[in-house]
């Protein structure tokens, strides 16, 4: 074994039961009543990285939630590293799909199984190991600084604004982010694009209180039924988006790049099977891998009104609700598109009814090229760990402060993730392969070598 396989065999134990710890705070940032398991969170992270070996580390306030700072400077002539990760997770409804408490960790089928195991607490967790082993070895070839942050999983939306205010202290040579997925565990991969986000709540307003279906029904207009209506409006037959200039500014991926995208190993059977649906889905005249990569997309994500109780009740009622989002690609404004989705919404309401819409958050799309520094780094890394070279894709996924990162620090992020998609993040069940785990520990020292290597160049 090398010597960082010898060092987590010999503290792999410990490696679990801390990141178990961290697991079992339910840090649900979208809800007010763990408001103080945020902070809880925060400085659990300050004193991982305190033991790891920071010279320094520090919860800071936003306008939000906590933020928890740290770094080692071992020479400020070297190339600085900065580590950006998520301690927030989602909530963890519905709860009866769950088959083990989803705050109290386990190991089973060599898989780390709870809300946060991948996303993003184990992953995160691996960089605070790998920092530690490099530390306590002395084998840490540059500066290293730590960003954690508690409100990913709702937008980000004060962590601009913290990276603006600090970015002195933010200043770095490229940023490194482990919260993404690679291929499988034979293929790894590095995401070079992620899709913007803009999401909306949209409240649908009839008459002044819930009404006799009876009496009413016919007479007046029911939010749900305008509210399905309106839904069905935002997409065409050919299930593109019905929005006027939606796709004004969306930038064209290329034939050859199409043709290099669809290289990914795809089994489609596999994909469909894994999900449990019967036939795919999407914009005509794209392929799977190209709709969730390089593609906009439109969907409800909640929708609801009325008396969903168990039995009957005859009501019509006064309002309805759903939460729309819009997945984006690079060209794309977020604000924009926020502004565009108000405007044809109140566009085609009917007079009965009145609509309310509100954006809740957003975020650019981002790209990195591959011929850059950091991403021959991870490239190598990998290629080291696990023995087959990775491919570059692009994910449907979106971390919207990537793009700011780009915007404010002036600097370029490593999407470098070791999760897998069969991992469930956001949903019941999630989990995170030890070997993955393992894997992802000792491929991030190997980064911070070839990084600093080929960036002194």
């Amino acid at each position: 074994m090398t010597r960082i396989q010898n060092y987590i065999e010999e503290h792999k134990d410990r490696f679990l039961q801390e990141l178990f710890g961290l697991i079992s705070i339910p840090s649900i940032s979208s809800s007010s009543e763990h408001k103080q398991d945020m902070y809880k969170a925060a400085e659990y992270w300050k004193q991982l990285l305190l033991d790891a070996g920071a010279d320094k580390a520090m919860v800071m306030e936003t306008e939000g939630h906590p933020v928890t700072f740290g770094e080692k400077i071992i020479d400020p002539a070297l190339p600085t590293i900065l580590v950006y990760a998520h301690m927030d997770v989602m909530p963890v409804d519905p709860l009866h799909l769950w088959n083990t408490d989803p705050f109290t960790p386990i190991i089973k089928d060599d898989k780390i199984w709870a809300r946060g195991a991948d996303d993003d607490k184990g992953q995160s967790f691996m960089h605070a190991k790998a920092f530690e082993y490099m530390v306590k070895t002395k084998t840490l070839p540059c500066n290293v600084k730590f960003l954690i942050e508690g409100e990913e999983e709702i937008g980000s939306p004060n962590l601009g604004k913290f990276c603006t205010e600090h970015k002195q202290m933010l200043k770095s040579d490229v940023i490194l982010v482990s919260d993404t997925t690679m291929i499988s565990a034979d293929q790894p991969s590095i995401t070079t694009g992620l899709r913007g986000l803009s999401y909306w709540q949209v409240e649908v307003s009839g008459p002044n209180r819930d009404l006799h279906s009876g009496l009413y029904g016919g007479a007046v207009a029911n939010p749900i039924n305008i509210l399905c209506r309106m839904i069905e409006r935002c997409t065409n037959k050919n299930n593109s988006i019905a929005i006027p200039d939606f796709y004004k500014n969306v930038e064209e991926v290329t034939d050859e790049e199409r043709r290099l995208l669809n290289k990914r190993p795809f089994d489609k059977e596999a994909y469909k099977k894994a999900i449990g649906v019967d036939k795919l889905f999407g914009e005509m005249g794209y392929t799977t891998i190209e709709r969730t990569g390089i593609r906009p997309s439109f969907d409800v994500c909640g929708i609801w009104g009325g008396f969903s109780g168990e039995g009957a009740k005859t009501v019509l009622p006064s309002k309805a609700y759903a939460k729309l989002s819009c997945r984006l690609v690079p060209g794309q404004d977020h604000e924009e598109i926020g502004k565009l989705m108000e405007w044809y919404l109140q566009s085609i309401a009917p007079k009965s009814i009145t609509v309310n819409v509100e954006y809740l958050h957003g975020g650019q799309a981002y790209v990195c090229p591959i011929d850059h520094p950091a991403y021959k780094a991870a490239e190598q890394a990998l290629t080291d760990t696990f023995g087959v070279q990775p491919l570059p894709v692009r994910s449907g996924g979106s971390i919207p402060i990537v793009a700011a990162f780009e915007a404010i620090l002036e600097v370029k992020t490593i999407l470098m993730g070791f999760g897998l998609e069969s991992d469930a993040i956001h949903s019941p069940n999630e989990n995170f392969p030890l070997y993955n785990f393992y894997k992802g520990i000792e491929t991030i020292p190997l980064f911070y070598d070839y990084f600093t290597s080929k960036f002194s160049k």
